[in-house]
């Protein structure tokens, strides 16, 4: 990490990772922790958060964790508040909790829509929110987790995508109204990221291939390099960035999801739907 950022570079410092037990948001804690950050993460698997929490430790960090369902605004705010006590105010918060799953609008359920919307946008707001007095103290930064389906029309993913609308709206609108306090509010935009559970179910029905099909770079992201982005984006490096999403993504967006749709539209005529 030093050899590709400053060493030191978020040393004293403290962020909070929702949804930091696995995938891009635990490779989001290991960046900042490999950079001198204390580390709090919540989720809503006590184990998992464990296992996170050993990591990043061995990684050299003073780290807190707490359960906490994102969808449950007492539970969010607990959770932040046990993580003030254990390791002062927090100077970034991550909003990274996310669901996902395929299904064609016409057969995706109102409790389907209403999860995904719930864990990712409303999720995203409970922690902006909890997360305010502490950030305006330390004049710290949000950074939001978006997603392709935000920008552009991904096949059985209509849920999903208005929900990371939705998110990045959100930020848009805490960086006009918190930037006067000193908060500032990003999105990172991941593109096909390897490891993570949501590729997982995304490839189950697009093979590695197709996505490779559409990122120039012709490969899947590893997640430190969606991790070192966002560590930047919350670091003094960024003091002048707010309001924007930030891709990293491979180029991804600039060739469109059409692969993709197609695969998807192809194992549902197989399926018979």
């Amino acid at each position: 990490m030093s050899a590709l950022l400053p060493a030191g570079l978020l040393q004293g410092r403290h962020v909070f990772v929702s949804g930091g037990g696995s995938g891009v948001n635990l490779a989001i804690a290991r960046a900042c922790a490999g950079l001198g950050a204390s580390i709090s993460i919540c989720g809503r698997t006590e184990g998992r958060l464990q296992e996170a929490a050993a990591e990043l430790r061995a990684l050299g960090a003073d780290v807190a964790h707490a359960v906490a369902d994102v969808r449950d605004a007492e539970a969010v705010q607990a959770a932040l508040t046990t993580a003030a006590a254990a390791l002062g105010p927090v100077d970034g918060v991550v909003c990274g909790a996310a669901g996902s799953f395929l299904a064609p609008a016409e057969r995706l359920s109102s409790n389907g829509f209403r999860a995904v919307m719930d864990i990712d946008l409303l999720g995203a707001f409970h922690c902006a929110h909890a997360a305010f007095d502490q950030l305006r103290e330390t004049r710290g930064a949000l950074l939001f987790v978006s997603g392709g389906q935000a920008v552009a029309p991904f096949q059985h993913q209509a849920h999903v995508s208005a929900a990371k609308a939705g998110v990045d709206a959100l930020m848009r609108s805490l960086a006009v109204e918190w930037g006067p306090v000193g908060i500032r509010a990003n999105s990172i935009l991941p593109g096909p990221v390897t490891g993570t559970e949501g590729m997982r179910r995304l490839t189950e029905t697009a093979e590695p291939e197709v996505w490779a099909e559409m990122v120039p770079l012709g490969r899947f992201a590893d997640p430190a390099e969606v991790g070192r982005m966002a560590a930047v984006l919350l670091s003094p490096i960024a003091s002048f960035v707010n309001g924007a999403v930030v891709t990293v993504d491979g180029g991804m967006a600039l060739t469109g999801p059409q692969p993709f749709n197609r695969a998807v539209l192809a194992a549902a005529a197989q399926e018979g739907r």
